[in-house]
């Protein structure tokens, strides 16, 4: 009971030689990813996947293979029946129910040798909008390319891996984009902009950022909203439904079309965005943020008053010109 080991130091596979490691793993991608030249024996293949506790030393003279070697490199997570379920599941559905299934696809690679055709995956089957300039049909994306990368990082990377029965899937609606991954969020979900990184997988999460898939200085959230106000999408919601934590990116909606949930989640995502970098809400950049022409501020004050009313957002200065009013987020 005191002798507490993390999950993702535990053993996938006890006593396999050497031969078995380099069939089970992708051992050239560690390096590919390290961006380091592949050694010309085994020993020292063998010793630099030690060193970072991807395999380990075994009494007989073999090596056990780590979870956390497992979950980074296998080839195919059947290869280990207690991670088998730990592979992300990518769904498409027709329309925006889950009552038809278009396409399922499994990744069984590990996190970390199949993370760039895992997304490679996941935008093939992101329905795309197709334009007509100057003869060529072009299509572009409905979610930003890096706004889903952070997200499915953060999915792999935050899950509860010793949850047994459940792993990281995304799931793709007509209008949406569903991340979900097994465990509760360890900060506030409406904090997720500002709260320092924390992480319950460590030795995964370090190796992820060495190999540049993510950073540890929680800041992936802030290049996901700034990149949905970029392409001026309704505001991603974070969520925590029982045991499980999910961002929900949405497809392009005007401004008519937006609830006011959706106004209000815009307005403070806005200015906890803003915070983060050391500014302010006001009236014109939340027109910029929307869309909204000059003409139309009276709309974005409305807008403005239906966040304050809610509580979460504040205004820096109470007194101010209404002309001159900024606001920060609750928790500032």
């Amino acid at each position: 009971m005191f002798d507490h080991v993390p999950f993702e130091q535990g053993i996938a596979a006890k006593k396999v030689s050497s031969e078995e490691v380099f069939v089970r793993l992708d051992y050239p991608a560690y390096f590919d990813l390290l961006q380091l030249p592949l050694p010309d024996n085994r020993n020292a293949i063998l010793e630099a996947l030690n060193s970072d506790g991807l395999i380990s030393r075994c009494e007989t003279g073999n090596w056990n293979i780590t979870r956390l070697g497992a979950l980074l490199f296998t080839k195919k997570l059947d290869y280990f029946p207690d991670l088998k379920r730990k592979a992300v599941r990518v769904i498409c559905y027709k329309g925006r129910s889950r009552i038809e299934t278009l396409k399922e696809q499994i990744d069984d690679k590990g996190y970390a040798c199949g993370f760039k055709g895992l997304l490679g995956i996941i935008m093939a089957l992101t329905p795309g909008n197709e334009t007509i300039r100057q003869s060529l049909r072009e299509t572009t994306l409905t979610f930003p390319e890096i706004a889903v990368r952070e997200l499915v990082a953060n999915a792999l990377i935050h899950q509860d891996i010793s949850v047994t029965g459940a792993g990281p899937m995304v799931e793709i609606f007509e209008d949406r984009m569903e991340i979900t991954n097994p465990g509760k969020p360890l900060v506030d979900t409406r904090r997720f902009l500002d709260s320092p990184p924390k992480s319950r997988n460590e030795a995964l999460a370090s190796l992820m950022r060495r190999f540049r898939i993510c950073e540890e200085r929680g800041s992936g959230i802030d290049k996901v909203v700034f990149h949905i106000e970029l392409f001026q999408l309704p505001a991603p919601v974070f969520e925590q439904p029982d045991g499980f934590t999910r961002a929900i990116l949405f497809s392009h909606r005007s401004l008519n079309q937006m609830d006011k949930n959706d106004r209000v989640r815009a307005c403070y995502l806005h200015a906890c965005l803003k915070r983060v970098m050391g500014d302010y809400l006001n009236n014109a950049s939340l027109r910029k943020r929307l869309g909204v022409d000059d003409k139309n501020k009276a709309a974005v004050s409305r807008y403005i008053r239906e966040a304050v009313k809610e509580g979460i957002i504040k205004p820096f200065e109470e007194t101010a010109p209404r002309r001159l009013m900024k606001y920060l987020p609750f928790w500032a």
